[in-house]
């Protein structure tokens, strides 16, 4: 997946500025995606240069002009296209990981730390992705949300970055207590 098919994707949610649709990335493609607020400019270039987005200019008072970007009919074939297609396997790519490959030859009580900061990271962030899920729901029940939404999609990813984080604490929690077990902490430091 390119990063065309995650600004496409959270346009259908409808029109948005870059700057909206970086905290759209942030709330609910972040995660599954990551951008940064200039990667998603760049982008929104080339997708209105493509014909896949359109873009309204809205003037305001005492605040620079705003673009307000949509998809074309072009953008929502493209999005259908990139439905159809097979996903890639799903590759980790990640530095603690790395980090915890070499535990037995670095330096375990770095490494012991930055797992703990894994677990106080995806805390928040699982903080956050339950708050948004309440808001998501309101007073309905997931099923009378979901008998009620026109957009299933958004909902099914954020239960995958719940599931995600909630992995991330289980995995950090026991690889800890591996790492107190065979690296034991002198002193009094905690």
């Amino acid at each position: 997946m390119a990063l065309r098919d995650a600004v496409l994707a959270a346009l259908l949610e409808g029109e948005a500025s870059g700057y909206d649709l970086a905290k759209r990335f942030d709330r609910s493609v972040a995660n599954f995606w990551t951008a940064t607020p200039q990667q998603l400019y760049r982008e929104l270039d080339r997708l209105a240069a493509d014909g896949l987005i359109e873009a309204r200019v809205v003037p305001q008072q005492r605040r620079p002009t705003k673009r307000l970007y949509t998809l074309t009919t072009a953008g929502h074939d493209a999005i259908r296209v990139f439905t159809r297609q097979q996903p890639k396997p799903t590759a980790i790519r990640d530095d603690l990981l790395v980090m915890v490959q070499a535990l037995d030859a670095g330096d375990a009580t770095a490494i012991r730390d930055a797992v703990a900061n894994q677990i106080l990271r995806a805390t928040d962030k699982l903080v956050l992705l339950e708050r948004l899920r309440t808001r998501m729901l309101g007073d309905e029940s997931e099923d009378q949300h979901l008998a009620a939404t026109n957009a299933v999609g958004p909902y099914l990813t954020l239960l995958r970055g719940i599931a995600f984080e909630q992995d991330n604490i289980r995995w950090a929690e026991h690889a800890l207590s591996i790492i107190d077990r065979r690296f034991p902490r002198s002193g009094t430091d905690s």
